[in-house]
């Protein structure tokens, strides 16, 4: 055995997209900090589709930005083709999208991660987790060495006893082509909770061997818009080397590759259907519970017997590839069944597999397990983040490692916690649905599950996060400059619409009209202010009613989430507190009375018990 001759602050076990965010969280607030991975060459590999965003998890990513995170930044670095969708609907479910060149991606956040003072990187499998007196003391790994530090972050992704299927063959790994991780062997020793989760991924082809005049082509919108607030990082330092983008006469600019649509059809399906047996999923060879959201092929068919179709995107992997991604037909029927029903839809009649889709079972540990820290309640200093909490995708991830992170590295310095709660962020969401609900499916965000969504939107992320991140040392002096620019420029807009006139009205009556907006305005009246502070103005006067109305509904859930349950409480010596309200009270023990009227089978009547409870105080529960 050889002890590490250095401690650290935070180390960071897994360099997915959660790992990558905890380190850099715990690195900015200045904690001496490492990060372990098995392969030091697959740091922020994209295992399943190359692209970052969509619906709610686009939010999210702005959320990471704002908070000082870094895949927005290399997202816009690496893109190859950027959309905002649903850019015709509500503001509040409009959403950034960018398909990234995968290894591009990759080989930034490496260099990234390398180049950040503070942060150490190395290589190694860890197998246990090292406990003295409930508190982490640091990690052992499969050739002896120990690390210690003061906290420890969890980010294994899939790895956790994984093993892939394809068919009715399988093998361990928790990736096709690397290596198994045991860790959750140490995890149930030391008295975790354990489950057992299944994701799926689909077949790669050779572009050289697609019909392009056969499909739909999708190009990206122009001009691109951009992840980062802080626009001008894509052109600042020496790992430019590796970014594909940058700002041209201060314009964010991508050399944008389409994507394509394509179809399953009737043959598809009876190909799939005729080999159902053949299908782990279905032969009973898979016990994991798999994501309802991102359903396989074969789900698709069974699910959904009355559709004709289902569509299809052919995705570029990269600029400098010819692989393609095929969005929309997970599976991990055997190869010989891929290679039919792909070649059965229209384009692919000659397309060759590079890579065959696949299932993987991994372990995770159900997220109730943990405080709204995400550090877990049985052992003081160790965090978990990503897909070890039960959630699936990229931007939920790294979402979850720089909160874990920012929060190991704040514990590390004895400093107060970072929260961000429901009504402040999806993030904050996102971990309360965890913490609170636990999961039965991996969870993946959506606009529908934030009740304020019409105050979370992705154009002002900045406004509403980057201030809190400040507060504790997460982010920038310029980040902090840029915020308050970009404020200024909202109030300059205001004031403005509030003196100018369009057409007989004030230019802000104009922007409240339902079927009227920015680009109706003439362009000398917007003056210098660019046409993105025009369109957040827009949407705060669209639906200022709404939007006061949600305030107020976020101050009234605030005074909850303030009613902190005292250490003297215990939910088993509530008297009239149902048996069921008792039982899941003190399986997730809830920090605060807010938390515990989201509880899953908690009702209005046992929270106002609980209220009673804790305003009759100590004496309630002495003899």
């Amino acid at each position: 055995m050889f002890i590490y001759p250095k401690k650290y602050d935070v180390l960071v076990v897994g360099a997915g997209h959660a790992g990558v965010e905890a380190a850099m969280a715990a690195a900015h607030l200045g904690c001496k900090t490492a990060i372990m991975t098995q392969n030091a060459d697959t740091v922020a590999q994209m295992s399943c589709n190359p692209a970052i965003g969509g619906l709610a998890k686009g939010h999210i990513v702005r959320e990471i930005d704002a908070l000082g995170g870094v895949m927005g930044i290399n997202t816009d670095a690496t893109a190859i083709q950027c959309r905002m969708l649903n850019a015709n609907k509500g503001a509040s479910v409009r959403a950034p999208r960018s398909q990234c060149d995968k290894k591009a991606y990759q080989f930034r956040m490496k260099w990234v991660i390398e180049s950040q003072d503070n942060l150490d990187f190395i290589q190694g499998n860890v197998i246990e987790i090292l406990v003295e007196d409930e508190q982490v003391t640091g990690v052992r790994t499969n050739l002896g060495l120990e690390i210690h530090s003061a906290t420890v972050v969890i980010t294994t992704g899939t790895f956790m006893r994984g093993l892939l299927h394809v068919g009715m063959q399988n093998t361990s790994g928790g990736r096709m082509g690397d290596a198994v991780s045991t860790l959750s062997d140490s995890l149930r020793h030391l008295g975790f909770e354990v489950g057992r989760f299944k994701t799926g991924t689909p077949c790669r082809l050779n572009g050289r061997s697609i019909d392009f005049s056969k499909v739909e082509r999708q190009d990206g919108d122009e001009p691109p818009p951009p992840f980062t607030f802080l626009e001008e990082s894509l052109t600042a330092g020496e790992n430019e080397i590796f970014s594909l983008n940058k700002l041209d006469n201060g314009k964010f600019h991508v050399e944008q590759i389409p994507c394509w649509i394509t179809h399953t059809n009737a043959k598809t399906h009876d190909i799939i259907r005729e080999n159902l047996h053949l299908s782990p999923l279905y032969a009973g060879k898979i016990e994991g519970v798999g994501p309802r959201y991102c359903p396989s092929i074969e789900d698709k068919v069974v699910k959904f017997a009355e559709k004709t179709q289902h569509q299809l995107f052919l995705e570029p992997e990269g600029r400098h590839t010819r692989e393609y991604y095929v969005n929309g037909i997970s599976t991990s029927l055997p190869y010989e069944v891929q290679y039919a029903f792909i070649r059965s839809v229209v384009g692919l009649e000659n397309a060759e597999i590079m890579r065959p889709g696949y299932a993987v079972e991994y372990d995770y540990c159900p997220p109730t397990q943990l405080k709204a820290t995400l550090e877990t309640k049985l052992i003081s200093g160790l965090y978990f983040a990503g897909q070890i909490n039960g959630t699936s995708g990229y931007e939920e991830a790294g979402a979850q490692g720089l909160i874990a992170g920012a929060n190991a590295g704040l514990k590390a310095l004895n400093q107060p916690e970072f929260l961000l709660g429901r009504e402040e962020a999806y993030i904050g969401v996102m971990i309360d649905d965890l913490i609170t609900k636990g999961v039965t499916e991996p969870y993946r965000m959506f606009t529908s599950r934030a009740e304020f969504r019409l105050l979370l939107r992705q154009d002002n992320a900045d406004l509403r996060l980057t201030p809190k991140a400040a507060e504790v040392g997460l982010v920038s002096k310029r980040r902090i400059e840029k915020v308050k620019e970009r404020q200024s420029l909202l109030d300059a807009a205001l004031l403005i619409s509030q003196k100018q006139n369009f057409e007989g009205v004030r230019v802000e009556k104009f922007l409240r009209r339902p079927n009227y907006g920015i680009s109706d305005l003439p362009v000398p009246l917007l003056g210098d202010i660019p046409v993105s502070i025009w369109e957040m103005l827009e949407t705060d006067l669209k639906y200022e009613g709404y939007i006061r109305r949600q305030e107020g509904a976020v101050v009234q859930a605030r005074k909850q989430e303030l009613r902190k349950f005292p250490d003297w409480l215990d939910f088993n010596t509530v008297h009239g507190l149902r048996l069921e309200a008792r039982q899941k009270l003190s399986s997730i023990r809830p920090e605060t009375l807010g938390q515990a009227g989201r509880i899953s089978g908690i009702t209005p009547s046992d929270v106002a018990l609980l209220t009673v409870w804790m305003e009759r105080g100590n004496n309630a529960v002495q003899p």
